[in-house]
Formats: structure tokens, C-alpha cells, sequence
């Protein structure tokens, strides 16, 4: 085969995946236009407010989050009349449970339970604190999610709706698992935050919706989440599916949540052995998880990135190699490069005309998710924390390929196959 030939194929494949990575990126966008633009107040038809499922909402708590008052406040708002609240913490001494004695004292007629005290069954210190609320739980139903994250008065009443409605049932696979995009909300001005912001709130969304639209994978971030206690029970996180594991005389040792302790990323694992196992779906209600980062460092947005990478190296190897293909940077060079060779387009015309019109489409998934679009006195420093974001974007993820050590609130573990970890030795 002739340079000629093989220069034109190269052509061929990098328009190809230029013009399918941006298909996705309109898809997201699309999708955060049509499910974001509106957050309508859930109004359930043929049967009264007060014969929905009861739901039991499990906060696990560590320490004061920023924002925690606010965040835990808001599940005591929702506009859903049978629920309950359970709050756990590992330890005695956490300096949440005088948020949590103060918001029980203002909320008084808010079905509410303080677990002290956690259950060790992994490395997971999520799911070592999530155990006992899991046996405690009046409800079948259970919405687990993060100190760090504040919702809507109407979240739980739409999400139910999604997950309980005739559309669900009606399918072959029905929904046993709502999750909601987060949305971070920056009140510091340090340079990690806003970094970390322009990502969760663009590329991230537009890519986390997109894929969930597609539906070929599980993809699920954990911020929260609401499912059955009774379809997690019967969940081993072996990712086989059950008939299979039947076939194969497969036995687990464990079942359930504590299944999941050997996992950091357990809310990813949880989601996907839903998917795989049970061969249950996943959906989206049109809320999102607002997420109050704090005071990050710019090192601390660094090895953020750097941790998740490393995570899901582990789970999703082939995905996790392409990544830097997928990010705009990238993608200007391969649409360059495609557009000379075959239609002679200039690359002083091609990459700032690929440049604005990406950045465009972020900003507009950011006014879908935020419901206003962005003021003119936060803009510039937008501006400044996304061109970074995209610069740092190569080398964070050239870091995070090349080791298997990572820190997580304060402990360093190691992870190996399948995102599983341990404690790394000092």
C-alpha cells in the first residue's frame, strides 16, 4: 500500500472520530437543553400524595462539609410525604452531629434516626457507614446520598416518578436506578474550585449525558442515587448475570452492600451490577446534585483528577486509554489534520472556528444545568479556569496512567484489577 493510501486512511479515520466525538457532545448538549430547561413540580396522577412509596434517604456523614447545613437541610424540604431520614456516622466525636441536632431540633416533624457507629466489612469508608443504615431503613426504597450535595424540594418527587411510573414498568428492563448529574457551585475563588467547576459543569455533564442517553454502558457517579434495597441484596458485584452465574455454579461470598466494600468507586460498581447482573436499567430525572466544592487547591484539582483516572484505569481500561482523544484540545488537532488532508480547509480557519463553536455548546449546557446562563462578572474568570482545565487535561491523565497509588480522605490505598483497592504500605 502506497504513503498516498495510507495517509488517506488515516484522513478518513480521524474525520470519522472527530465528527462522532462531536456527535456526542451535540447529543449531551441536546439532551441538557430538552431534560434541564424546565424543572416542572411533580404532580402524581390517579392516586393520592400520601399512598407513595415510602422512601428511606441515608446520609453518610464525615466531618463538617462545606455547605453541610445547607445540603442536609434541603432533604428535610422535600415536597414527598412519606420518607424518613437517616443520617450515620462512623464516629461519636464527628462534628456533624451538631448540624444534624440542630436541623432534627428546627425539622421536628421529619421522620428522623442518627446512627452512630460503622460496620467494617472493606476498605470503603462509605460502605462501611452505610451498612447499618441499609438494616435500618423503614423503606424498600432508599436514596443514598453525599453530605456534599443539596437538592431541590422536588427532586425526590420527580425522580420517583421516573422510577415508579407506568413508562418503567412497561418495560422489559425496568428503571432501578435514578441518579442525578452533578452540578458544582463555586463560593471560593480559589483556583482548584473553579477549575473543578468549568469541568464538572461542560465537558463533564455534556459527556455524562450523552453516554447515559446511549444506554450501551452503565455510567453512573454516585453523588446521589436512589434504588431498592431489595435489588442491591441480590447483587454480588461479580458483574455476571444471574442466569449465568446459575449455569456456572458461581457462589459468592458475599451479597448485598458489604459485596462492595473492596471498591472505592462503590457507587459506579453498585450501578453497574444492576446493569450487568440483573439486567436492570438506569435513568435520569431532571434534577441535578448541587455540589458545593469548597476551598481547592489547585494541587488538590490535580490529584483529583489524578485519583479518578487511576480509578477507573482499573474499570474501564480501553475507555480510559482514548480519553485524551476525546478532549477538545486533542480533537482540534485530529479535525485539523482531517479537514487539510481531505477538503484543503485551512487550520488558522478550521482551529479557532472549532475553538469557539466547542465552547459554545459547553456554555450552553452550563445554562441548561444552572437554569440561567452565565452572569458577565463570573465569564472571564470562566474563561480562564476552562482554558486551563483543557491544557491540564493531557498531562493530569499522562500522571494518572503511569501508578496505582492514590489518597482518599487521608488514607492511601493502592488499586488493582477491576477497581478494587487496599491500603498502601507506607
Amino acid at each position: 500500500m502506497s504513503t498516498e493510501a495510507i495517509w488517506y486512511i488515516f484522513s478518513i479515520v480521524a474525520l470519522i472520530w472527530y465528527l462522532v466525538l462531536w456527535a456526542i457532545g451535540l447529543l449531551g448538549c441536546h439532551v441538557a437543553r430538552r431534560r434541564y430547561r424546565s424543572r416542572p413540580h411533580s404532580q402524581p396522577s390517579s392516586k393520592d400524595r400520601t399512598n407513595r412509596p415510602g422512601v428511606s434517604i441515608l446520609r453518610p456523614l464525615k466531618g463538617l462539609d462545606t455547605n453541610l447545613y445547607e445540603n442536609l437541610e434541603s432533604t428535610f424540604k422535600q415536597d414527598y410525604a412519606n420518607y424518613e431520614i437517616i443520617f450515620s456516622v462512623a464516629d461519636e466525636d464527628d462534628e456533624a452531629l451538631h448540624v444534624v441536632d440542630a436541623l432534627v431540633k428546627r425539622y421536628p416533624q421529619v421522620k428522623t434516626s442518627i446512627i452512630v457507629g460503622e460496620e467494617v466489612v472493606g476498605i470503603n469508608p462509605k460502605v462501611n457507614n452505610l451498612i447499618r443504615p441499609f438494616r435500618k431503613a423503614a423503606h424498600d426504597i432508599l436514596w443514598v446520598i453525599d453530605s456534599g450535595i443539596m437538592v431541590d424540594s422536588g427532586t425526590l418527587s420527580r425522580s420517583m416518578d421516573v422510577l415508579t411510573g407506568e413508562l418503567s414498568r412497561k418495560q422489559s428492563n425496568p428503571v432501578a436506578l435514578i441518579h442525578h448529574v452533578p452540578f458544582a457551585l463555586v463560593n471560593e475563588p480559589s483556583v482548584g474550585t473553579q477549575i473543578e467547576a468549568a469541568f464538572l459543569n461542560t465537558n463533564h455533564a455534556k459527556m455524562y449525558l450523552a453516554i447515559n442517553t446511549v444506554g450501551i454502558e452503565s455510567c453512573v457517579v454516585g453523588k446521589s442515587n436512589i434504588y431498592r434495597r431489595s435489588d442491591v441484596e441480590r447483587l454480588n458485584a461479580s458483574m455476571i448475570p444471574i442466569r449465568q452465574q446459575v449455569a456456572r455454579n458461581f457462589q459468592p461470598s458475599l451479597y448485598g452492600v458489604p459485596a462492595f466494600g473492596k471498591y472505592l468507586a462503590e457507587d459506579n460498581m453498585i450501578a453497574s451490577a444492576l446493569w450487568h447482573e440483573l439486567g436492570l436499567r438506569h435513568d435520569l430525572s431532571c434534577d441535578i446534585a448541587r455540589n458545593v466544592i469548597g476551598n481547592m487547591s489547585f494541587m488538590d484539582y490535580v490529584w483529583r483528577r489524578v485519583r479518578w483516572i487511576r480509578v477507573r484505569k482499573h474499570m474501564v481500561l480501553a475507555a480510559t486509554l482514548l480519553e485524551p482523544l476525546t478532549e477538545s484540545l486533542a480533537l482540534v488537532l485530529i479535525g485539523s489534520f482531517a479537514f487539510h488532508s481531505l477538503l484543503n480547509v485551512s487550520p488558522w480557519i478550521f482551529c479557532p472556528l472549532h475553538v469557539i463553536l466547542w465552547l459554545i455548546v459547553d456554555l450552553d449546557v452550563y445554562a441548561s444545568l444552572a437554569g440561567h446562563q452565565m452572569s458577565k462578572g463570573s465569564f472571564l474568570s470562566f474563561i480562564g479556569a476552562y482554558t486551563a482545565r483543557e491544557v491540564l487535561a493531557f498531562p493530569i491523565w499522562l500522571i494518572a496512567v503511569f501508578g496505582n497509588e492514590i489518597i482518599w480522605r487521608g488514607q492511601r490505598y493502592e488499586v488493582f484489577q477491576n477497581g478494587q483497592a487496599r491500603l498502601a504500605h507506607s
